[in-house]
Order: structure tokens, then sequence, then C-alpha cells
């Protein structure tokens, strides 16, 4: 009999997808996977983590169909918080955003846009990387809402003087079907 014949072989530890195949959801998400929402469907062409501190993070995701970009945040405290958001330009916002960054540190405590008042509900330092790279950016966002709790407003600010402001819609996970491996 050769020797070892009784020794146990190796097993060789085949690494699996970071999801139950049977049951994806929208946590799962990475890069490269599809989803559908809205009657499109969305390529998730980039992933992005925030680390807000204390071992808190929470994660956005651009999508991108044929004629739109859209970004999809996830935040996962005590429930999950989706918001789907648009990108719009800073300078659309009035011009008393800019000046009470600028003066006070802060953005005032209600916006208006597009016919509707947004209250600031949070202010969060946190850093942000794209999970391309190990590169970490330093900001600061504001969450804003609606009086219906249904519609966002974020402003972020990167340095001293680079503002980016989004816009959106807080949704429920049944919004979103399809989700599959790229």
């Amino acid at each position: 009999m050769p020797f070892g014949f009784f020794k146990k072989k190796k097993e060789k530890k085949e690494e699996g997808p970071h999801y139950d195949p049977t049951n994806i959801r929208l946590t799962d998400l990475r890069k490269g996977f599809v989803v559908d929402y809205n009657l499109k469907t969305w390529e998730v062409a980039e992933e992005y983590e925030y680390d807000w501190g204390d071992n808190y993070f929470s994660y956005e995701f651009k999508l991108v169909s044929s004629d739109e970009t859209i970004f999809l945040s996830l935040d996962e405290d005590d429930e999950l918080e989706i918001q789907v958001l648009k990108k719009i330009n800073f300078g659309r916002l009035d011009e008393g955003v800019e000046e009470s960054l600028i003066n006070k540190g802060k953005p005032p405590r209600k916006i208006e846009y597009e016919g509707k008042t947004y209250y600031r509900e949070s202010e969060r330092p946190g850093y942000f990387r794209n999970t391309d790279n190990e590169n970490w950016s330093e900001f600061i966002t504001w969450d804003y809402y609606d009086d219906s709790e249904k519609y966002a407003l974020n402003i972020e600010q990167w340095g001293e003087d680079e503002f980016e402001a989004s816009v959106g819609v807080l949704e429920e996970p049944e919004q979103f079907s399809n989700i599959l491996p790229g």
C-alpha cells in the first residue's frame, strides 16, 4: 500500500460568490451586476464605499441605463434605507446655500428646490472611496428630506470650496428586481 494512502487530501477551498445565488438581494450588488428599476435595466458601472467612523459603512452604486445615470445609495443601520439620486448642478440651488456654507460652515436649515421644501436632518463627516482603489477622500454631507420624507436632497462638501448636490427619492426594496451578477 502506498505511503499516505489513508491520509486525508487537503481540501482545496473554493471561493464562492459573496451572495446566495438563489436569493440575490439589493445589498449583494457589485460592479458589473444588472438590476431592473423603474421600467429600465441598469448596470452597476461603479461601486463606492463610505466610512462614517465607529466601524459604520454605507455603499453607493452608479447605475447606468441606455440614456440615464442614477446613484443608488444603500445605508443599513437599523433598517435598510434606499435612495435613488441624480446629481444636479450645485449652482441650481438658491445662492443662499453656497453663501451659508462659506459664511457659517453649513448649509441653511431648509432649502427650496423645484417646488419642494427640504429640511436638513443630518450632517455627517466621513470618508469616501471608489472600490476600484484604496484612496479615501474626506468630505461632509448634509441630508435633507421633504415633509413626506419620501424625497431627498443631499449636499456634499469636498475640500474648502467644492460642493456637489443631488436630489432623489427614497425607495423600498420591492422596487428593484431581476438582480443578476455581471
